[in-house]
């Protein structure tokens, strides 16, 4: 995996420690789990360098069907974004049609673009920053019903 583990201040940086021992923990936890349960890993998997709560990229392979990746995915509280890798246009429609989140990555990550949406489902925040969306922050609807059958005023 090509992906770069550092200090995510520094430019070029992609993928930056967990917040703390008890997250990193928890992480290496389901690398375990994933191991232990007969995943493929197809890289990482181990802690990266020798300080801090860096974590490879790790990737699994032949872990789950497409129902159950989406049943999991959207039993979350959450849903501001996910990524989907896949080969399968198919598989990337299907999956993305049916999950829960504002943002729905395909074979990339974290691409960002001002015309595009932001924002996410449930208890990922309200409204949409960016893109048209937006504005509709700075609006007001208003609906004005008006009777015209026999108005007096006619």
């Amino acid at each position: 995996m090509k992906r770069v583990v550092g200090d995510p201040f520094k430019k070029g940086v992609e993928q930056g420690p967990q917040i703390d021992m008890e997250q990193f923990n928890k992480i290496m936890k389901y690398i375990r789990l994933g191991k232990d349960s007969g995943a493929t890993l197809v890289c990482g998997g181990d802690r990266f360098g020798s300080k801090g709560y860096f974590i490879q990229p790790t990737v699994f392979a032949d872990v789950q069907d497409i129902d159950e990746v989406i049943q999991r995915a959207n039993a979350t509280r959450y849903g501001l974004a996910a990524g989907v890798f896949t080969s399968n246009l198919d598989t990337a429609n299907t999956i993305s049609r049916a999950l829960k989140a504002g943002t729905i990555w395909i074979n990339c990550f974290d691409v960002f673009d001002a015309a595009i949406p932001f924002g996410g489902y449930k208890m990922s925040g309200q409204g949409r920053e960016k893109g048209m969306d937006s504005l509709k922050n700075y609006l007001q609807v208003k609906s004005v019903v008006t009777h015209l059958k026999n108005p007096a005023w006619l």
